[in-house]
């Protein structure tokens, strides 16, 4: 019998595991920061935390939570080259650290918004596809300084994106479920923009 399964079954265990890891709350405890679910959105990511005005600490937190990704889909490759799995597995693997940062069980379930996990996971799935996707958010952001409204562009064509680059159903159906996932982790960034009060990337939390 084929430990294919299994073997995979492993692989999406030890994703969600790794993407469960917040960078957010780590970094900012080890630069002496508030915990970033105590102000601004409330979210564990670089954009909040980049409102309490270190950037460095921004940074690291940018650079942790896509090597989560990256570092995810990097190990189901290595173990797609000895047991054959595919695209399909591996874009499961990187949908599980995905959903891992989503919602984390070491930090009771209060995750991020997946931006930059997700970043990490589409590069490692296959570069072109995961660089064009990064470049319209970075593209959005510069324009309009609003990382939601540069999300949910990014989250839009990264399906197309994966058609144009790959076309098959495996990673095209795999990015299709994160982007909805990641638009509906943005429901009240959506109502915010749409009453014209959401913050800009940099600005100082009130709090």
């Amino acid at each position: 019998m084929s430990q294919a399964p299994a073997i995979l079954a492993l692989m999406a265990l030890l994703a969600y595991l790794i993407g469960s890891i917040s960078i957010a709350v780590w970094v900012s405890h080890w630069m002496g920061l508030p915990d970033p679910h105590s102000y601004g959105s409330g979210n564990p990511g670089a954009t909040n935390v980049l409102r309490t005005g270190n950037r460095q600490a921004a940074i690291w937190t940018l650079l942790g939570d896509t090597g989560k990704g990256v570092l995810a889909v990097a190990l189901a490759v290595a173990t797609a080259k000895l047991h054959q799995q595919g695209m399909a597995g591996l874009a499961l693997v990187g949908l599980a650290a995905f959903i891992g940062h989503l919602f984390p069980i070491w930090h009771r379930f209060q995750g991020g918004k997946g931006v930059a996990t997700a970043a990490g996971v589409l590069l490692m799935l296959h570069p072109w596809m995961g660089t064009a996707t990064v470049l319209t958010w970075l593209i959005t952001a510069i324009v309009f300084r609003y990382s939601s409204l540069a999300a949910l562009t990014a989250a839009f064509v990264a399906p197309g994106f994966a058609y144009v680059f790959h076309g098959g159903f495996d990673l095209v159906a795999g990015v299709s479920v994160m982007s909805i996932l990641l638009v509906l982790r943005h429901r009240p960034n959506i109502a915010k923009l749409l009453r014209g009060e959401e913050s800009k990337i940099g600005q100082r939390s009130k709090a």
